[in-house]
């Protein structure tokens, strides 16, 4: 004869101590629970307004600057020390735990047009309209000793851009033309000219460190190898780059910002069109720089914003402005991917967070399990209509949004008269234009 017995184990429905939650037992067939997707939606609606509702990504100002912020550097081994020069020719060290500036020199005079910390971090390197390289000790000098830089070098014209190798003592500078220079001696190294035009801006190549790349004042973005003795090749476009950044994980592709009000995605092996071509801004852009994951990046733009894209796609994710902001000169990320940190011509530096809804501090393991669900959630429900548009969905300045309507009645405006103008000619005699292919001009090599 078989007898059944009901058999439990404690340890399956028994706490350890009162302060553990409840142990439900659950069955997760899919038979047995016909309304899951209903209350998924539910709380993936839930948990995209709460994000919203959350959204406060504005976290600090650090002010003390005299005059406009020109340029900022992130440390190379520090992650709470920020360096910034403005229009007066001031260098500022901030604490950014503390959220206070610990040190100020004048190094120039004149703007301080471009800054970079040593790969090492145990010094960095200012360069000004006075056409001068300065070389400065990252410690504050002792009581009683004066604030002197470690080697000034003289230069023949004024430099505009300055980038530090990632592993030699190498830095290079740009002006009139592109200049490599070794830490020890006085003069360039290597020099690169390609016509007479200036330079606006030089980055190094964090992954392949040989190559460099500058934006030039004729509209062209040109690549550099330091072991060859002429640039590589250059990209003209129909509007002027003011400067770029490479992907910090991907070696070949470098994103730049235009006067055009959008910033293009290269690809350095194939120059012919752009990647990707992000559109949003309203006045042009003049700075960008990438997150250490390489998955997106942050511009600043003169129409008084800051945007964070997707690096594949074509629209922001994230629009940042107060009310106080003016023209934003130069943006940085920080290199734990947590934190923006914005430079503007009324003195003030900002720090943003990059995740808007992101909780700042220590979480419990049920608020990160949930973080996650909601996460979660939110990717399986993204494309339904009421959960895109809440997402999507940003408050914007009056000027800025009037200026976005007034952008999209004029493309769509010069759209319908180039349909207007290929319908009434003869087959193949107006070719399409991609959006992509509008803006190169041509590749020489």
């Amino acid at each position: 004869m078989k007898v059944k017995v009901l058999s439990r184990n404690p340890d399956d429905y028994v706490r350890e101590t009162k302060h553990d939650i409840q142990r439900v037992p659950r069955n997760y067939d899919p038979t047995l629970h016909p309304f899951e997707v209903c209350r998924e939606y539910t709380r993936a609606l839930n948990a995209t307004k709460l994000e919203r509702v959350f959204a406060k990504p504005f976290l600090a100002s650090l002010d003390g600057h005299r005059d406009g912020v020109n340029c900022m550097a992130k440390h190379a081994t520090s992650l709470s020390t920020l360096l910034s020069g403005s229009y007066d020719g001031e260098v500022k060290v901030w604490n950014l735990t503390k959220r206070q500036c610990v040190r100020t020199l004048q190094a120039h005079e004149g703007f301080v047009r471009g800054m970079v910390v040593r790969s090492c971090g145990t010094s960095f390197f200012t360069v000004g309209d006075d056409k001068t390289i300065k070389q400065w000790k990252m410690e504050a000098p002792g009581y009683g000793e004066e604030e002197e830089p470690l080697n000034t070098i003289l230069g023949k014209t004024v430099f505009t851009g300055l980038d530090h190798h990632q592993k030699d003592a190498v830095f290079a500078t740009c002006g009139q033309q592109v200049d490599i220079w070794d830490e020890q001696r006085s003069s360039p190294i290597r020099s690169f000219t390609w016509g007479m035009d200036s330079f606006s801006s030089v980055r190094f190549n964090p992954v392949e460190t040989e190559l460099l790349a500058s934006c030039a004042s004729d509209r062209s973005i040109i690549l550099y190898d330091m072991r060859e003795s002429m640039p590589l090749k250059k990209v003209i476009m129909t509007m002027r780059s003011n400067t770029l950044c490479w992907n910090p994980m991907e070696a070949y592709y470098f994103t730049c910002s235009n006067e055009d009000y959008n910033l293009y995605t290269y690809d350095m092996r194939y120059l012919e069109q752009p990647v990707t071509v992000h559109m949003d801004h309203v006045s042009a852009v003049l700075d960008v720089d990438f997150s250490p994951t390489g998955k997106e990046f942050v511009s600043a733009s003169f129409d008084k914003t800051i945007r964070v894209f997707p690096k594949d796609g074509g629209h922001s994710r994230e629009v940042y402005h107060t009310k106080r902001m003016q023209h934003v000169i130069c943006i940085k990320w920080s290199a734990d991917n947590k934190y923006i940190l914005s430079g503007s011509d009324e003195m003030n530096i900002r720090l943003w967070k990059a995740n808007a809804a992101e909780k700042l501090g220590v979480l419990t393991p049920r608020e990160r399990q949930a973080i996650n669900y909601g996460q979660k959630l939110k990717e399986k429900f993204q494309h339904h209509p009421q959960v895109r548009r809440i997402a999507r969905h940003r408050h914007l300045p009056k000027n800025i949004y009037h200026q976005r309507n007034e952008l999209r009645i004029m493309k769509e405006a010069r759209r319908r008269k180039e349909r207007n103008v290929r319908k009434h000619s003869k087959p193949g005699a107006v070719p399409v234009v991609s959006e992509k292919e509008k803006h190169v001009v041509t590749v020489v090599k």
